[in-house]
């Protein structure tokens, strides 16, 4: 007879190490090599209240919310990494006039626009223990709100090179085992 209660335990006791992730960004990939930090964002699930004859009670409701999520990466010398996300941005917003989202939604290869190009897929690869990858995180149509400042200070005495963080809300995301497939708890990331 098996005994039920180890069967159930989880087999693989490594724990997951804060440092072993990747992350790639459709719409800007000099962004990749330079983060530094990232999180799966969290999710909340909404509630009903229905009353009956006793009391309210809470029911699962049918929304859920995704926490935004935030990217920090390191600055390139020529600020190209910066200026991708600054230039999605500036072009979301268009503050000087309507060609700027032109630009943006403009295809090199037709000139057609395409508004999809407001949006980009961005995945975050978690690495197992012996750095390989064991499941990404697949974010859908997203698209930057935010880009943090570049302060410049003549009195720094050492050198510390400068981290951006940026937000993105986004459409969904999911968490995928390394087949691509939508990853539960029984399954093995082989």
């Amino acid at each position: 007879m098996a005994n039920t209660f180890y069967d159930k335990q989880i087999k693989n006791r490594n724990f997951l190490s804060p440092s072993g992730f990747q992350f790639n960004l459709a719409r800007a990939p000099k962004v990749d090599f330079f983060s530094n930090s990232a999180r799966i964002p969290g999710i909340q699930l909404g509630e009903i209240m229905v009353g009956n004859y006793l009391k309210t009670v809470p029911v699962p409701g049918d929304q859920i919310q995704f926490e935004d999520l935030t990217l920090s990466f390191i600055v390139d010398e020529n600020l190209e990494n910066y200026l991708e996300i600054h230039n999605w941005i500036y072009g979301l917003g268009y503050p000087k006039s309507v060609d700027q989202f032109i630009t943006l939604a403009k295809d090199p290869e037709t000139s057609e626009i395409d508004n999809l190009k407001q949006f980009s897929d961005g995945t975050l690869t978690i690495l197992n223990s012996n750095f390989n990858p064991m499941a990404y995180v697949k974010f859908s149509d997203m698209f930057p709100v935010s880009l943090s400042t570049l302060e410049f200070s003549a009195q720094e005495n050492d050198y510390t090179y400068f981290t951006a963080t940026v937000t993105f809300k986004y459409l969904l995301y999911e968490i995928l085992d390394t087949k691509f497939k939508v990853r539960t708890s029984s399954i093995n990331s082989s």
